[in-house]
């Protein structure tokens, strides 16, 4: 039976929502250094939690048929979701240093807000954008 927008759009907060606390728990814990964070299971299941994550976001885009060359606000959370992935290698990854892992966590948790703020505005600034809007007040 197939889904519903709605069930998919649930799905794929939900999604985000276990990927995220997911993140900030495996992250503070391999800037620790706690060995668990190595192991098998703390390297497969965000794989598939994230895995569901780009699933839904795919099925979400065309069922509203939307293009991110034609759509500014989806091309940006792309590009951020890169940079994102990016950071997030740096933070989990122990030959890289507490000093420089610790930072590289840290932006991609700012990453991850502003991508949650495009989605949630449909605009690419996110966040920034209402910003310079109170600026301009």
């Amino acid at each position: 039976m197939p889904m519903d927008y709605a069930s998919i759009k649930l799905l794929h907060q939900s999604a985000v929502a276990l990927s995220a606390l997911g993140f900030v728990v495996r992250g503070i814990a391999s800037i620790q250094g706690s060995r668990w964070t190595q192991g098998r299971l703390a390297k497969t299941l965000p794989h598939m939690v994230d895995t569901v994550l780009l699933a839904s976001a795919v099925a979400l885009a065309a069922m509203l048929h939307l293009n991110p060359a034609h759509t500014p606000w989806l091309l940006a959370k792309i590009l951020g979701l890169l940079l994102y992935i990016g950071l997030g290698i740096v933070a989990m990854r122990p030959r890289f240093g507490f000093k420089i892992r610790s930072i590289a966590w840290a932006l991609a948790l700012v990453v991850l807000s502003w991508i949650v703020s495009v989605a949630i505005l449909k605009n690419p600034w996110g966040v920034f954008a209402l910003i310079g809007y109170w600026i301009s007040i």
